[in-house]
């Protein structure tokens, strides 16, 4: 009886797909709790039976050959289907309980604020957040994101599409002289470069004013919340969203700086993913109405 599925050994696999994910077959070891040896040992096993080479193996380390790397993709496709479906299993034993995946800011400016009303509606529901900056937001039903949801291939709900304004303390207004559009070119701002969230920045926002790009110093940080802290320490200008600015705004903690405003290019949407309960989705349709 010939076998279901053409494939190496399933240890061979894992071992070249933790080698493949570092780029180095020490780190691969640690990660497996065996020897490098072992580690290079699985791999030329693998590289023996597919009969072509899935590393160059380098001085400084290796990298995938275009054998190993179309291996290492439908790997990690693989692989994390199935710890969906691990994860999915996991949780079936309480399906009361929602998990929603978002990042600091969001958490901590936009959704944590609305959970009192939604307990209130809702009492029986409890939720859970997960901080995760890296938007990978996995074993998670709902996650909330910034960009584009015609890329998502599953459910979404857009949260909110807002106006992005340049936004400062009143006294950074005054000690700068800020009245209009042209006042922002030289004056300090503070650039938020995460590196994983597709944040809109100060070069968009000038060019869709058709104004070139600033010449101020500029101060560059990673967290979002860090940029509006140092905004209201008088630090320099901080591009904000309306809609999830809305107590810094409301307290004057930060004010619009001049009248002028771009539309966000990408509005805030809620994904439900495919292992949502009935009470996941019962909370992504109240976030998304309220």
């Amino acid at each position: 009886m010939s076998k279901p599925y053409d494939l190496p050994s399933l240890g061979d696999l894992a071992c070249f797909e933790a080698a493949a994910r570092n780029l180095s077959f020490k780190l691969a070891s640690t990660e497996l709790n065996v020897t490098p040896a072992a580690v290079s040992h699985r791999i030329k096993a693998l590289e023996h039976e597919l009969g072509q080479a899935l590393f160059n193996r380098q001085y400084r380390g290796v990298e995938l050959t275009e054998a190993g790397a179309l291996l290492f993709v439908s790997l990690q496709r693989g692989f994390e289907t199935i710890s969906e479906s691990v994860t999915r299993i996991r949780s079936r034993h309480d399906r009361t309980g929602v998990s929603i995946a978002a990042t600091t800011a969001m958490s901590g400016l936009w959704l944590t604020p609305r959970l009192a009303a939604f307990w209130k509606a809702h009492p029986g529901v409890a939720i859970s957040q997960l901080i995760q900056d890296d938007q990978k937001a996995q074993g998670v039903d709902l996650s909330i994101h910034y960009g584009d949801p015609e890329a998502e291939d599953d459910e979404t709900r857009v949260l909110f599409h807002d106006r992005i304004l340049a936004l400062g303390t009143e006294q950074f207004a005054r000690s700068y002289g800020i009245a209009r559009l042209a006042d922002l070119s030289d004056v300090p701002l503070i650039h938020t470069q995460s590196g994983v969230n597709p944040y809109t920045e100060w070069p968009e926002w000038f060019a869709y004013l058709d104004r070139p790009a600033p010449r101020g110093p500029g101060f560059f940080l990673n967290n979002y919340l860090i940029s509006l802290q140092a905004a209201e320490d008088h630090v320099g200008a901080v591009l904000g969203w309306e809609g999830l600015l809305g107590s810094h705004l409301g307290s004057r903690r930060l004010v619009p700086l001049v009248p002028d405003e771009m539309p966000s290019p990408h509005p805030f949407y809620l994904r439900i993913h495919g292992r949502a309960s009935a009470n996941a989705r019962l909370f992504a349709d109240w976030l998304a109405e309220h």
